[in-house]
């Protein structure tokens, strides 16, 4: 095994330079929006977790600083700082150079999960100012950069000592570069969620958080002795349980593993996969190994225990995972993942190994508790029985509305059959929806008139879904079908649309229109969102027409507010009530034509949080409901 002791100047790596982050930042971060905003955050706590793994940090501290910059601190050995064989403090390597960093050097970290020596080079390369402090060697040392270039001269290529100290570790404060990012306060809710979800990971780690801003002042630790069965606990805590907490670990290859996990009275699935500590929104072949040898379990002792006869079919994967709840979570020497921000893991020897342990200790487990299995088969049992029901009654529905453009008179579909430059717009009401297809370039977009608000799909059974009208119509327009939780039909290839643009009114009830769409769509097409298909166009509020002058279509208040600044003249001001009130060529202008509209692309940073949310907001249960909107009522953009 190689000695993980090691960490020098020597243990830095160079692979290439780095100055393509600032021109394509999406590449190495996601996106310049909220969501590629918090992930710098995580990219440097991700890098302390694994000084936590090699065995030399114990606390990591996160701050939201007064001033809109962030600051990471741990406690672990401290970055490099000596000369490098590159002519160079080893700290300003790891922080100038793409791919430059100890997780090369096997001999420094057995397993990493930050971005393999990009994380901090992309942070520094995406922030105004970023300063570096380091604890080693009983000194403390500096170093300052700006846009990713280095502020500081440095005599004989070492960093100024700038005190002494017995402590060892590394701080970094970042300032987000405004002029890449499209906002830069950071999403407090997304960082403490996953602030709190790696305390679960690592039950030996303590994670301080604080936010110094001045509207929101928090000081919260997050430490979970109870690792990934107290992250189960956590996310069941709203619903009954029909089994015990299940965990199990095992190691081979050189690929450790842990599971946990626990069923509840509910039809649902949550099945969440790590691999050293990153959450990977899109599984992978760890989560791959995990469901094939958990669903043939099941199979084969439902066939021992008589449950399932000669003749039946076996259950599904979805039948034996309905009512799941779970986490599994790999460590892993080399991981390779699909895409640079790790959303899908891709290593084969993983869903081996998670095959290997999951056979092994799941029958360990279950010929010991033969109750809690049969709870489990249960399960399966009603998930498998309501399957079926639910496959012949959406065969009969269905088969009744076969799709055919323009059929149902209220679609007006483009005439290119090519998908990727085609768009569809869900368009609510009748008088909007004739403007837009009067306006519309009718070669490649498509317009839905919907009417009124749509059924809510959190509160509604799945029959009633598949009854109602206008979800008819949209999934039979989309053509790639639907999951309704007990199959699973949908089949992002047949989409149709490459872009989903929701349209409705700037106002209230054209918000929560949006809302019951986008709870739709992440219940029962979820895909489409995570593959970045779902959108919200941005109609204007208003739109000024100076006595001299250009006219200008404002999209919000604040909008408005910065024109009465800037406009000395006159002008008349129209207001938008409603997209029915725009004749074609606006709303051509302002909401289709692709030169000069504003969509917001619907993304989803948290899928857990989602989850959470959505029910909370959409579902039935008032309280916490009210509670959620009392906490959050500062947040609001109101519609006056």
């Amino acid at each position: 095994m190689a000695n993980t002791s090691t960490y020098d100047a020597s243990s830095i790596t160079v692979l290439e330079g780095l100055e393509a982050v600032r021109k394509r930042p999406g590449m190495y971060i996601g996106s310049v929006s909220t969501k590629g905003l918090n992930h710098l955050i995580y990219e440097i706590v991700d890098n302390a977790v694994d000084e936590h793994l090699a065995g030399f940090c114990s606390e990591i501290r996160v701050t939201l600083e007064e001033d809109g910059s962030a600051t990471v601190t741990d406690n672990g050995r401290g970055i490099p700082v000596g000369m490098h064989e590159k002519g160079m403090s080893a700290e300003r390597l790891v922080f100038t150079t793409l791919h430059a960093g100890g997780k090369f050097d096997n001999s420094a970290y057995k397993t990493s999960g930050g971005l393999h020596g990009v994380g901090s080079s992309v942070v520094n390369a995406l922030s105004n100012r970023l300063t570096v402090t380091v604890k080693s060697d009983g000194r403390i040392y500096e170093d300052k950069y700006e846009k990713g270039i280095p502020v500081l001269e440095l005599a004989d290529g070492l960093l100024p000592v700038i005190g002494r100290t017995k402590e060892t570790g590394t701080t970094i404060n970042f300032l987000p570069d405004d002029t890449i990012f499209d906002k830069t306060r950071f999403k407090e809710d997304e960082v403490k969620s996953r602030l709190h979800e790696t305390a679960y990971l690592n039950p030996q780690l303590t994670i301080f958080y604080e936010d110094k801003r001045p509207e929101n002042p928090e000081q919260l630790t997050f430490h979970e002795p109870d690792g990934i069965i107290g992250f189960i606990k956590d996310l069941n805590k709203s619903r009954e349980p029909v089994s015990d907490v299940i965990y199990y670990s095992g190691e081979s290859e050189g690929i450790t593993v842990e599971v946990a996990l626990q069923y509840v009275n509910e039809f649902h699935e949550d099945v969440l996969g790590f691999c050293n500590n990153i959450y990977n929104s899109e599984g992978g072949t760890h989560l791959t190994g995990f469901k094939s040898t958990f669903t043939n379990v099941i199979n084969t002792y439902a066939r021992e225990l008589n449950i399932l006869k000669e003749k039946d079919a076996n259950f599904t994967g979805t039948d034996v995972r309905n009512g799941m709840t779970a986490v599994v979570s790999i460590k892993h020497p080399d991981p390779r993942f699909e895409g640079q921000t790790k959303t899908k893991l891709d290593n084969q020897d993983a869903a081996k190994v998670v095959s290997k342990v999951t056979g092994d200790e799941i029958v360990r487990y279950f010929d010991r508790n033969l109750d809690t299995l049969k709870n489990i088969i249960g399960c399966a049992e009603k998930a498998a029985k309501i399957r079926k029901t639910e496959e012949k009654a959406k065969t009969n529905m269905l088969s009744k509305q076969k799709f055919s453009f323009d059929s149902n008179g209220k679609l007006a579909n483009c005439e290119s059959r090519d998908p990727s430059k085609c768009e569809i717009f869900i368009v609510e009401g009748d008088s909007a929806g004739g403007s837009a297809k009067t306006a519309r370039d009718r070669n490649y977009q498509a317009i839905l008139p919907i009417r009124g608000k749509i059924l809510n799909v959190e509160k509604a059974s799945i029959d009633k879904v598949l009854a109602n009208a206008e979800i008819k119509t949209m999934i039979n327009a989309f053509g790639c079908g639907f999951s309704e939780g007990y199959g699973n039909d949908f089949d992002i290839s047949k989409l149709r649309y490459d872009k989903i643009i929701i349209m409705a009114d700037a106002d209230v009830d054209g918000a929560h229109i949006s809302n019951l769409l986008l709870t739709l769509f992440y219940r029962f097409m979820p895909e489409l969102i995570y593959e970045g298909h779902v959108y919200v166009a941005m109609p204007p509020l208003y739109k000024a027409v100076p006595a001299k002058g250009k006219e200008e279509y404002l999209y919000d208040d604040k909008a408005l507010e910065r024109y009465r600044k800037k406009h000395k003249g006159s002008f008349t001001l129209q207001r938008y009530k409603g997209l029915g009130e725009m004749d074609a060529q606006q709303l051509w202008e302002t909401t289709l034509d692709p030169a000069t509209r504003m969509l917001k692309l619907v993304e989803i940073e948290d899928g857990r949080m989602a989850s959470e949310v959505t029910e909370l907001l959409m579902g039935a249960d008032v309280p916490p409901r009210r509670s959620f909107i009392y906490d959050h009522a500062t947040d609001a953009e109101l519609d006056i």
